[in-house]
């Protein structure tokens, strides 16, 4: 079966994402380049950059996010709001904030949640993704408790990771975090960010979220994906046969 029709489905879907320990202004614009050629989401660049990229993107209908409090996650909710209004100053359209988990696995919830609802505050209509950390969660139980602790402190999408540890997006992860979403009544999102090469990929995920969620529930609004090594597989399967 041709990979053709995932491609298809999942490319509108991508978050073209830059969070490079070198990234330089050159490769943010050819980063805004391809996302307009290609009709993607977002970008996803550090806040340094997101003036530069709400001026390329101006028109395209790609969205600007940016990072907060990444990726280590700390425990200070007033400096993560400060970067939140900073970036929304410079014309950020999202915001991915990650969850303080070290706090949540010492069993300390509260400051989580403060953190999660003032970032929520500050990000008035923006989009604010909730980064949980899956692969340092690990549990099972822990990460359903961060999906449901980020979703009623007003999250609009959880996203798995920063794509910075060991372990990233996994399917068991994805699926727990699917279940708090429809448990929430559904009209929340999911990012899967992390190792996320293939079209294969794509499907696994893609898949998870119909059997879960329905066949028409993922969109852009509701279900993105965090992989910019998988625009060029995208494109590959999108391509005539010769």
């Amino acid at each position: 079966m041709t990979d053709s029709p995932t491609a298809q489905r999942a490319l509108p879907l991508l978050d073209l994402t830059d969070l490079s320990d070198t990234g330089t202004g050159a490769a943010i614009e050819a980063l805004c380049l391809t996302a307009r050629a290609s009709g993607v989401a977002a970008v996803c660049v550090w806040p340094r950059f997101v003036a530069q990229s709400t001026g390329l993107l101006a028109g395209s209908g790609v969205r600007v996010a940016t990072v907060v409090n990444f990726p280590a996650g700390g425990n200070d909710a007033e400096e993560a709001v400060r970067e939140t209004r900073d970036a929304l100053r410079d014309g950020a359209d999202e915001i991915d904030l990650v969850l303080p988990y070290d706090a949540l696995r010492e069993g300390r919830v509260e400051p989580a949640h403060a953190m999660v609802a003032e970032v929520r505050e500050a990000c008035g209509t923006a989009c604010l993704k909730v980064i949980l950390e899956t692969g340092i969660l690990q549990s099972p139980p822990l990460i359903a408790q961060a999906s449901r602790l980020a979703l009623a402190a007003g999250a609009d999408m959880i996203k798995t990771s920063t794509g910075k540890t060991a372990v990233s997006a996994t399917p068991e992860a994805v699926e727990i975090m699917l279940d708090a979403i429809r448990d929430a009544g559904g009209t929340h999102g999911l990012k899967i960010s992390g190792g996320i090469r293939t079209v294969a990929d794509a499907a696994l995920y893609l898949a998870l979220a119909d059997r879960i969620m329905g066949p028409d529930w993922a969109t852009p609004k509701t279900f993105r994906i965090g992989a910019s090594s998988l625009h060029a597989a995208l494109l590959a399967a999108l391509e005539p046969a010769a």
